[in-house]
């Protein structure tokens, strides 16, 4: 499976949006798609449909943030409940490790780390006001 690219879903009536431009930008991200177009479980879905606003850490300016998902299902018993998705390597969901020297590479991850987490805080909130549950996946939580 590539890397990116577009995605065809087999459900398309099952996509908030159109149907037509689901771009998907990783492999993780094609794999998710695939489940939910064709799991039973799931009512509806959106990628990178919705914008969350976010204060980042970096310049302390307003940024917008797009979910990588949301979906509407059905949990075990039968009850409608909605979830927004975010998929990262697991390496990005904590602190990077102090290192002895500081590179550049360090600089990256501690930066992407804060963004990430200001991502994060304002999703939750956004989630949480709605009654919606928000929930970051690694390569764990998809059997890699």
């Amino acid at each position: 499976m590539a890397y990116s690219g577009r995605f065809t879903p087999t459900n398309p009536q099952k996509y908030i949006g159109d149907h037509r431009n689901i771009i998907y930008r990783s492999s993780w991200e094609a794999r998710v798609m695939h489940k939910l177009d064709l799991a039973d479980w799931c009512i509806s879905w959106a990628s990178e449909e919705l914008a969350i606003p976010y204060l980042s850490p970096i310049d302390s300016r307003l940024h917008r943030y797009f979910p990588d998902f949301l979906v509407k299902y059905k949990d075990k018993t039968g009850k409608v409940k909605t979830m927004m998705i975010e998929i990262k390597p697991k390496k990005q969901t904590g602190p990077p490790q102090p290192k002895k020297r500081i590179t550049k590479q360090y600089i990256t991850e501690v930066a992407t780390w804060g963004v990430n987490q200001a991502k994060w805080k304002a999703a939750e909130e956004y989630c949480m006001d709605r009654g919606w549950e928000f929930r970051v996946i690694t390569e764990d939580h998809l059997g890699l």
